[in-house]
């Protein structure tokens, strides 16, 4: 069902209606009016429908018909049928052999009969346990067959469960009843005697197949490069933008062991393969999987020694036998068998240990184990100890996450009845306190708590004592939800708690649009035991699933889909990603004795909810990773984030503290640069910002491509709106986006540092760009030059006229004349010319365009030029954690930048307050020149022809030098003497 869409075409059947006359059938026909196309991802579960509006989509671009349909789409999972008792088996398989002479007499009577009659039978057989509200159907009703219905039916309403029954009748249909001979009896019993009666597929079949529509959910990362490479094509070639790196596969799964006296210890087996020599747990069964690296190793041969472990001494003090030594068994690498996905795993076999045997000559234990070569493709290379990660340590695995699913939580305060005010704490405070008392709601949610406006008791807004707020509190809630909403009325002068309510989220109201609202609902208030019932409070609460919740910064935003999933739309293409390797990485953990260093590296990638993380190398300044994962993409004007860490958390510290992991550099890529159906295969440099200065942290290999299979679907995307919908009818205020961004980035890093290897906090907030907020004099001359390089395009044309104005350059000035002639006789001339001219520059610059994606910019982010000061300004957190001499030194700093900012706004405002005062009549003298100017231009417009106005005033602004003066003109000097209002500012 995931993988199908819903096709919905809108007709206008007046026509057809008028055409039949009421008489002999009905013809076909019809104006269409649009079509909506639904995606199965997006289908909700029986219970979670809500009703959502699809815009009609034009049958052309010149079609006037536009309009909106509301649907509401949901599916039912129907259980397998109960399988009959195994005694029926025999029966069943024997009428299935023979069938007898009374069946065959009856499927000759059923031939002559009406087919819809002939299928009632079976439409019963099928599903004898069905829903009461299916067994109240009318008989012909559901001996009818959809496509023998007539058109007088077709207005009926079905029930969900046979819409779906009928769907799936085709597919089972398709089997041939061949295949049910070759079951088992068992089999045969529970089989369908008729390819009619074939039960539907499995729940879990079906959420397998709703959880592999989305890439998000894919946390294996060859399955959606298998499935990209397949629909291109490219056969099973999983992993094909890295490497194949071979590695040694040993699976050890249990010895047999012989023992005379019956008493058995627990065994274990020890590899050994050059410098590697690594042990199974003490255990019955091992079923373990080593995977060595076999770059690293450096002998011919492998070893694996069984041993048993002595028995603990009975007395104490005495000293502890050594494990006894069972044998071994020896493999020569040049004869291991290699594997490849899609081989099946090898099977494991027994072998007879030598070096050791029983009395009587027989072997003394065998072991079964598989060895064999493959890549790093193979599945148990994800769940094996590995030679190059450090072993079985869970903070190397190579890990997928997902981002908790955020919604945003809508509480609207209306108004409060029939409060119960505390009695104030004394006396005194009554005396001195306000006349009426100042009440207020606090709303929280787990960590989150929003307060509304304070209104006393007894004003306008309060009438006699029903305050009323009609204020709308935001919160960010992630799923699973907390289990309460908690709502509180406070008393600000008396500080007590008024009476609270709390609000389950299971039963909050879910909407997708702002056409309806959510119903309201009036709170019981609880007090202290004086005052059990305290008031009640009215609210209106509803999770917006219209709204995408940002979780990162806007401009580099990875995900605009809104939290509801039945307004999600299919992906535009695919993106895979390679991380193929790391070169010259500087040490990040320096010896003691400053002598040496090592790093142990890892990747992260974020894109859209899913989080990546590849394995640590251990002690490698040039580490090799070679994995491959793949996103579903939804929109391409997104980003993808990497970032590069050393890992530090896998040791713990002295201390018991656990450390915080390194950052080596990081690099974003946006989807728009990279052309579709295209490899990448760059090297990007790391540069990392640090307190003590900016430092280039090595160079990160990847391999990229995006996938698009529909270019008409990536161009349309470009047209539609980057946000869902609700941001642009109900949109939020800037400041109130900013607190829930980061209240979202605080959950969404709370919730990965609890996964397991934890993705730490400093990881996540990284990536996410959490301190992008903060003061950074950096950051602050980076922004103010892209201004200047934005401006720069303008200042050059700028010069450009004034070179051609001052004759620099005679023909240039000699050309311009006769351009200016042409546009002002042809004026209809201008709009095409103008973009001529900008298509042939595009096409000029085509041949310089980027011809790779580019990661971040040094030079650009200003680096190269920022002194140690700033550095430790821009690190430092609040409050300041400096000297106070350092502090007052900064903040003078900052006083003079701002002045220059504050110099500049001011002359900026005196321009315009200069325009407003020509028509103020502030300065009289100045305001009546310019009036008798305008009333002479109104007549010298009506008198002169326009063209000639304007080829008189090109003229006269290109003159030559020698007609010009070297002092400003008088219109400038009119200008600068009007007056602004700087001379009224304090």
């Amino acid at each position: 069902m995931a993988a199908e869409t819903l096709e919905l075409n809108v007709y206008n059947d007046k026509k057809a209606i008028a055409a039949s006359g009421g008489g002999g059938g009905r013809k076909s026909g019809g104006t269409f009016l649009g079509k909506v196309k639904v995606a199965g991802a997006s289908f909700a579960k029986e219970g979670d429908e809500t009703l959502v509006y699809y815009p009609l989509e034009k049958r052309s671009v010149f079609s006037q018909i536009k309009g909106e349909i509301g649907l509401k789409v949901w599916f039912v999972d129907e259980p397998p049928p109960p399988a009959p008792p195994a005694a029926d088996a025999p029966a069943a398989e024997q009428k299935g052999d023979a069938p007898s002479s009374e069946d065959k007499k009856e499927a000759a009577d059923d031939k002559g009969k009406d087919p819809a009659a002939a299928a009632a039978p079976a439409a019963e057989e099928k599903k004898p346990d069905a829903a009461p509200p299916a067994e109240e159907k009318k008989p012909e009703e559901a001996a009818a067959k959809p496509e023998d219905k007539k058109p007088e039916n077709n207005g009926k309403k079905k029930s969900p469960e046979k819409g779906k029954k009928d769907g799936d009748k085709p597919k089972d249909e398709s089997k041939p009843k061949d295949d049910n001979k070759k079951e088992v009896a068992a089999a045969a019993a529970a089989a369908p005697a008729s390819p009619s009666m074939a039960p539907p597929p499995s729940p879990s079949k079906m959420q397998l197949a709703t959880a592999g529509v989305a890439g998000d959910l894919e946390i294996r990362p060859q399955t959606a490069a298998e499935r990209s490479m397949a629909a291109s094509g490219g056969g099973s070639a999983s992993y094909d933008l890295v490497d194949r790196v071979p590695y040694l596969f040993v699976r050890l799964l249990k010895a047999k062991h012989h023992h005379q006296d019956g008493k058995q210890q627990p065994l274990y087996a020890q590899l050994c393969i050059g410098a590697h020599t690594v042990r199974t747990a003490s255990a019955g069964e091992w079923d373990q999987v080593f995977a060595f690296h076999k770059a690293s190793l450096t002998a011919s041969s492998l070893e694996v020694t069984v041993h048993e472990e002595a028995r603990k001494p009975e007395k104490e003090g005495e000293a502890a036998p050594e494990d006894a030594n069972l044998g071994f068994v020896s493999f020569d690498l040049q004869e291991v068998p290699k594997r490849s996905p899609p081989d099946s795993a090898l099977a494991p076999q027994w072998y007879t240990l030598e070096g050791h045997a029983a009395e009587d000559g027989a072997a003394a234990c065998d072991v079964m184990l598989a060895v064999w070569v493959g890549t790093q493709v193979d599945e148990a290379f994800q769940e094996a100890w590995q030679s190059d990660s450090g072993g079985n340590l869970v903070h190397t695995r190579s890990k997928a996450y997902l981002s908790p699913k955020l919604w945003y939580l809508r509480l609207s305060i209306i108004q409060a009845q029939d409060l119960r005010l505390p009695s104030p704490p004394d006396g005194k405070a009554k005396q001195f306190g306000p006349a009426f008392p100042e009440l207020y709601v606090k709303a929280q949610l787990g960590a989150q708590v929003f307060k509304t406006g304070r209104i006393a008791l007894g004003s306008a807004a309060a009438g006699a004592s029903n305050p009323s707020w009609n204020e709308d509190l935001l919160f960010v809630a992630a799923e699973p939800f907390d289990p309460f909403l908690t709502v509180a009325v406070e008393d600000v002068f008396s500080g007590h708690l008024v009476g609270q309510a709390r609000v389950p989220l299971s039963s909050v109201h879910r909407r997708s649009d702002d056409r309806a609202e959510p119903p309201s609902r009036w709170l019981n208030l609880c007090g202290d035991e004086a005052r059990p019932y305290a008031g009640r409070v009215h609210v209106r609460v509803c999770l917006e699933g219209g709204y995408h919740v940002l979780d990162e910064a806007a401009n580099v935003a990875s995900d605009v889909r809104a939290a509801s999933k039945q307004l999600s739309k299919p992906p535009v293409g695919m993106l895979e990603v390679g991380i193929r390797g790391a070169s010259n990485l500087v040490p990040m953990k320096i010896a003691k004795d400053g002598a040496s260093g090592s790093t142990d590296a890892y990747v992260v990638l974020k894109y859209g909810p899913k989080w990546a993380r590849t394995r640590t190398i251990l002690d490698q300044f040039n580490p090799r990773w070679n994995e491959q994962y793949a996103w579903d993409v939804f929109d391409p004007c997104t980003v993808l984030s990497i970032a590069v860490f050393d890992n530090v958390r896998y040791k713990v510290a002295d201390d018991g503290k656990l450390p915080k992991d390194a950052r080596i550099g990081k690099l974003r890529i946006r989807l728009s640069t990279l052309d579709t159906n295209r490899v990448y295969v760059i090297n990007y440099a790391l540069t990392a910002v640090h307190p003590v200065g900016v430092r280039k942290m090595g160079e990160l290999e990847l391999a990229i491509r995006f996938t698009c299979p529909s270019w008409l679907t990536l161009m349309q995307a470009y047209g539609s709106p980057l946000l869902p919908r609700m941001h642009y009818v109900k949109p939020l205020g800037p400041a109130q986006q900013d607190v829930l961004r980061h209240t979202a980035m605080r959950i969404v890093s709370g919730r990965l540092a609890r996964s397991e290897p934890p993705l730490g906090p400093e990881v996540v907030q990284y990536l996410l760009d959490t301190d992008t907020h903060t003061w950074s004099m950096r950051r602050s001359k980076a922004n103010w030059f892209r201004v200047v390089g934005c401006l720069s395009h303008v200042a050059t044309a700028v010069k450009w006229a004034h070179r051609v104005r001052t004759w620099e350059h005679s023909p240039t000035t000699v050309l311009v004349h006769m351009l200016l002639v042409a546009i002002v006789l042809c004026p209809e001339m201008i709009l095409p010319t103008v973009c001529l001219y900008l298509f042939l520059v595009l096409l000029w610059r085509y041949r310089s365009r980027p011809r790779e994606p580019t990661g971040m910019d040094p030079r650009l982010s200003h680096v190269d030029s920022v002194s140690p000061d700033e550095l430790d300004e821009e690190f430092d957190g609040l409050p300041s954690g400096r000297p106070a001499d350092v502090v007052r030194m900064r903040y003078d700093r900052l006083r003079a930048v701002a002045g220059r900012a504050q110099t500049l706004l001011g002359d900026v405002a005196a321009q315009g307050e200069r325009i407003e005062a020509l028509l103020s009549w502030r300065d009289p003298r100045a305001t009546g020149v310019f009036a008798v100017v305008i009333l002479l231009t109104a007549l010298v417009l009506y008198a002169v022809p326009f063209k000639v106005l304007l080829l008189g005033m090109g003229f006269f602004y290109l003159r030559h030098p020698r007609f010009r003066g070297d002092m400003p003109s008088a219109g400038f000097n009119f200008f600068r003497r009007l007056p602004s209002l700087s001379d009224r500012v304090l």
